[in-house]
């Protein structure tokens, strides 16, 4: 990564489950950078190195946007307003619109400030309800009911990178569409977490039965936060201008299989003697189906994850036995305080 040193980059959603990460890897690459987010102190504090400058802004507000942007060479933009099929529809107005704001003016004010490059995050929620999800197929049919909210919004913000393309010849902005997204620094509150870290909350909490929505048979295509940053900043550095690449296992996982194997983690690990599982067809589980093709990846980027899902897994259940206080937390401490990561 020596293309860089000396670039100063701003990292927004810098201290989320990927931002962290990011962060971390743009400083021992020899970058200056910048973290923006609503995280408290305290996490902040926890989560990125010292050498990383953090701003607490609310990227609603363009003037937000265009003070964070100034001076920068390379932005990622990494924000979003994360969820799960648990959570229902109580927030949707708030979250599409904070997600819509933080977008739009994010972009405008990069372009504004004469970004070299710009990372876009798009999502595997934005494509129609397809088994096998190919980065042309996006515009095959509308999002997946449960998804239509974020698909649709992460769906504009890869359409207005076209449109500086066309409009102004702004060459900057590349685009990822990661698929689940697991690892340390994530939001593990049961309500409020993704599959993986609300399963590893509950797994280790001290109910004496785990129930889990649905059969078991969905599939999902996971991927551990470190491999997904391999791939962003394959990216960021050599992906062409507007060419979204899917960033994932490109392996069906059954949340069966997902399951099955973090409770054997958790015992190999002498976390629990054992786990009683019980599966609640009468809860909504999503999709039936959903992997990323990343043949592209490979083609374009070279890029292929390494991590298994156990050992993923695995760190990922260490990472939050060791910081537990902070993990539970950030559900609660995110709900409803706008974009964040």
């Amino acid at each position: 990564m020596e293309r860089l040193k000396g670039k100063k980059v701003l990292v927004t959603g810098g201290s989320g489950t990927l931002g962290a990460v990011l962060c971390r890897r743009l400083i021992e690459g020899g970058a200056t950078v910048t973290a923006v987010s609503l995280d408290s102190d305290t996490r902040v504090k926890a989560v990125l190195p010292d050498s990383v400058a953090f701003l607490r802004r609310d990227l609603t507000d363009f003037a937000n946007c265009r003070e964070v942007a100034e001076g920068q060479d390379w932005i990622c933009h990494l924000v979003a307003v994360k969820g799960n099929t648990q959570i229902g529809t109580n927030r949707v107005a708030t979250d599409y619109r904070q997600f819509i704001l933080c977008n739009t003016h994010m972009m405008e004010a990069a372009f504004q400030a004469g970004a070299e490059r710009y990372l876009y995050v798009g999502s595997i929620c934005a494509y129609p309800n397809l088994a096998v999800r190919q980065e042309d197929s996006l515009w095959d049919g509308s999002p997946t009911a449960n998804d239509r909210f974020a698909g649709i919004a992460k769906r504009a913000g890869e359409i207005q990178g076209e449109t500086y393309r066309l409009q102004h010849g702004w060459e900057a902005v590349r685009i990822v569409r990661p698929s689940n997204v697991y690892g340390a620094f994530d939001d593990f509150h049961p309500l409020t977490g993704q599959v993986i870290p609300a399963l590893i909350a509950r797994v280790l909490s001290d109910a004496p039965v785990l129930e889990v929505a649905g059969d078991g048979s969905v599939l999902r295509d996971f991927i551990y936060s470190e491999d997904c940053v391999e791939g962003m900043l394959r990216a960021l550095l050599d992906a062409p201008c507007c060419l979204p690449i899917n960033l994932g296992s490109g392996i069906g996982c059954s949340i069966r299989e997902l399951v099955e194997t973090l409770v054997e983690v958790v015992v190999a690990m002498g976390l629990k003697p054992r786990v009683e599982v019980v599966w609640d067809s009468s809860r909504p589980a999503g999709d039936p189906v959903r992997i990323l093709d990343t043949r592209r990846a490979i083609e374009v980027l070279g890029f292929t994850p390494t991590t298994s899902l156990k050992e993923g897994l695995r760190r990922t259940v260490a990472w939050y036995v060791t910081n537990r206080m902070l993990a539970d937390g950030r559900g609660a401490e995110l709900h409803g305080a706008g974009c964040s990561a």
